[in-house]
C-alpha cells in the first residue's frame, strides 16, 4: 500500500502524464501494483449483499428476457412461416425480431437502471466505507434509493449530469491519444493505438466514482462538485488510470471465462427452438456473460475505485489550472460549470470552450 504523504497537486500537460504511464503501470516499483485493498472490498461487497442479489435479480432477468423473447420470437415466426412455405426462414426473423424487441426495452429503461441500481448501489457502499450502519434485505435497495433521491431532485438531473461528467472524460482521455500523431515510427503508432483503447475501456466507471464523491460529501449543487471531482481526477489521473487498468484485466479475463462455460448450455437450449437459431445461444451466453459482468464485477471495480479515489483527494483542493485546461479542451466541462452556476441561482461564466 501506498502511505506516503500526498503532495499538492503539481501542474502538469496531459500529455506528460501519458508519458509516464508506462512507469506507472510498470515494475517501477513491483512491491505495489494496486492502491485499494481487496479485503475491504470483498467486506463491502458483503455488507451490501441484499444489493448484490437485487443486481443478480435484474441482470440475470436481462439474460431470461433474450431467451424468452428470442425463442418466443423464433417459434411465432415458424408458425406463420407454416402459412407459406419458409418455416425456418421466418423462424430465424422472429428470433432476431424478438433479440431486437428486447434491446429496444433495455435501451428505454437505461435511465431506471442507472437511478435504481447504479447510484443506489453506490450510496449503500459509501455509507458502508464510512463505517455506517446498513439496513438487510429489501431495506438497503429503498435506503439506497432514498439516499439518492435526497442527493438529486429527479432522477434525469442524475442522467444528464452522468453524460456530461462522460463527455469530458472522453475529452481526457481523448487528449492522451494525441502524442500517437507524434511519433513517425512505423507500427509503434498501431501499438500506442492499441495502450489509447485499454486506457478508455479502463476509465469507465471514473463517472460512477464522481457519482460516489457527490454522495459521500453529501452535495447540495451536484454539478458544482462533479466539476471539482473532475479537476481532481485530472490532477490524479496517474494513479487512478494504473489502479484501473488493473481492474480492467481482472474483470475482462473472467467475463470472457465466463462467456466461453456458458457458450454450450446455451447453444444446446437454443437448439431447441424452432428452425435454425442455434447461433441465437452464442448471442446468449454473451448477454449472460456481460449480465455476470454487471452484477458482481462492475460493484467490485467500483468499490475498489472509489477507494482509490477518496485517499488520492485527501487533503487536496481543485488546482485552478486544470480548471482553465478543461474549460478550453472541453464544451461539457463548460456546460457543467453553467449548470452549476444555475444551481445556484447565479449568472452564466463567460468563456466557452474552444
Amino acid at each position: 500500500m501506498d502511505t506516503a504523504p500526498h503532495p499538492e497537486p503539481v501542474k502538469r500537460s496531459l500529455t506528460e502524464g501519458y508519458a509516464r504511464v508506462p512507469v506507472i503501470c510498470g515494475s517501477g516499483d513491483s512491491t505495489v501494483m494496486w492502491d485499494f485493498s481487496i479485503g475491504k472490498t470483498l467486506g463491502i461487497m458483503r455488507r451490501t449483499f441484499p444489493f448484490i442479489l437485487f443486481r443478480m435479480v435484474i441482470f440475470f432477468g436481462i439474460t431470461l428476457a433474450y431467451i424468452l423473447a428470442t425463442g418466443g420470437g423464433a417459434g411465432i415466426g415458424w408458425l406463420i412461416g407454416h402459412v407459406g412455405t419458409e418455416p425456418e426462414g421466418w423462424a430465424v426473423w422472429g428470433g432476431v425480431f424478438g433479440l431486437g424487441a428486447v434491446s429496444v426495452v433495455l435501451y428505454m429503461l437505461r435511465e431506471w437502471l442507472l437511478y435504481m441500481v447504479k447510484a443506489a448501489h453506490i450510496a449503500v457502499m459509501v455509507e458502508a466505507l464510512d463505517g455506517r450502519e446498513l439496513p438487510n434485505g429489501q431495506g438497503q435497495v429503498a435506503y439506497g434509493a432514498s439516499v439518492v433521491k435526497s442527493r438529486f431532485a429527479e432522477a434525469n438531473v442524475l442522467f444528464v449530469m452522468d453524460q456530461l461528467i462522460k463527455g469530458v472524460l472522453a475529452v481526457i482521455t481523448g487528449t492522451l491519444s494525441t502524442i500517437a500523431n507524434f511519433i513517425p515510427v512505423g507500427g509503434l503508432q498501431q501499438i500506442v493505438g492499441i495502450i489509447n483503447q485499454i486506457i478508455r475501456l479502463s476509465l469507465t466507471y471514473v463517472d460512477e466514482v464522481i457519482l460516489a464523491y457527490n454522495i459521500r460529501i453529501k452535495s447540495e449543487n451536484p454539478w458544482e462538485t462533479s466539476r471539482q471531482a473532475l479537476v481532481l481526477y485530472a490532477q490524479n489521473y496517474g494513479s487512478f488510470l494504473k489502479n484501473a487498468i488493473w481492474l480492467m484485466i481482472f474483470m475482462w479475463v473472467l467475463t470472457v471465462i465466463v462467456f466461453v462455460v456458458a457458450i454450450a448450455p446455451f447453444v444446446a437450449l437454443a437448439a431447441l427452438f424452432p428452425g435454425e437459431v442455434t447461433w441465437v445461444g452464442v448471442v446468449i451466453a454473451l448477454v449472460f456473460a456481460l449480465s455476470f459482468k454487471a452484477a458482481i464485477l462492475e460493484p467490485f471495480a467500483i468499490c475498489a475505485l472509489m477507494q482509490v479515489f477518496f485517499k488520492k483527494i485527501e487533503g487536496q483542493v481543485p488546482d485552478p489550472a486544470w480548471d482553465e485546461r478543461l474549460s478550453k479542451m472541453s464544451k461539457k466541462f463548460v456546460d457543467l460549470k453553467n449548470r452549476a452556476f444555475g444551481w445556484m441561482g447565479g449568472s452564466k461564466p463567460a468563456p466557452a470552450a474552444s
